[in-house]
């Protein structure tokens, strides 16, 4: 009977173990959540740039997250990205949040769903008249569009030939 009583002992540890892991488990949970809610009011105080930091640290976590959450995610994602001028970025984002709030009605509040609707339009007519180059993150987009409202027969800055340089004055050391 002593070698009874001495396990079960240890099956209690091994109890209280269990609890244990599984709480730190649910705890880590709570922390994407957090996380989620940070950067939420860091884009509701119209901190984006904060805002997107969290979110590309919590994007590798986002299987973490409720359904729900990964709604969220890809709408503030993607709202945060529009914001900010990240046009491939931001239909991405808000495609995957659209095809989120299909899936499961009602995951965003319906001031989102409609933001969402709005700048996702924006998006798409600006790819179906300019094709997915408008909505490159550089400066090649924009200096393609400002090329087009220039006269044909303006030569551009690369057609100019670049001035020469002076030759160089042979010395009189010889």
């Amino acid at each position: 009977m002593a070698s009874q009583a001495g396990t079960i002992p240890s099956m209690r540890h091994v109890a209280a173990a269990l609890v244990i892991v599984s709480s730190l488990g649910s705890a880590a949970c709570a922390t994407y959540s957090d996380d989620l809610v940070r950067a939420q009011r860091a884009f509701e105080g119209s901190e984006d740039e904060r805002a997107l930091a969290i979110f590309r640290i919590l994007e590798p976590d986002t299987s973490r997250l409720s359904e729900g959450e990964r709604a969220h995610y890809a709408y503030l994602r993607g709202m945060t990205d529009f914001r900010l001028g990240y046009s491939a970025e931001a239909r991405h984002w808000l495609s995957l949040a659209a095809s989120m709030e299909q899936k499961l009605p009602g995951s965003l509040p319906p001031e989102w769903a409609k933001h969402l609707t709005d700048s996702l339009k924006e998006l798409n007519e600006s790819v179906y008249t300019a094709g997915i180059e408008s909505l490159t993150n550089s400066g090649a987009a924009k200096s393609k569009a400002s090329n087009d409202d220039v006269p044909a027969d303006t030569p551009s800055a690369s057609d100019t030939p670049a001035p020469k340089k002076p030759k160089a004055k042979p010395s009189d050391d010889n």
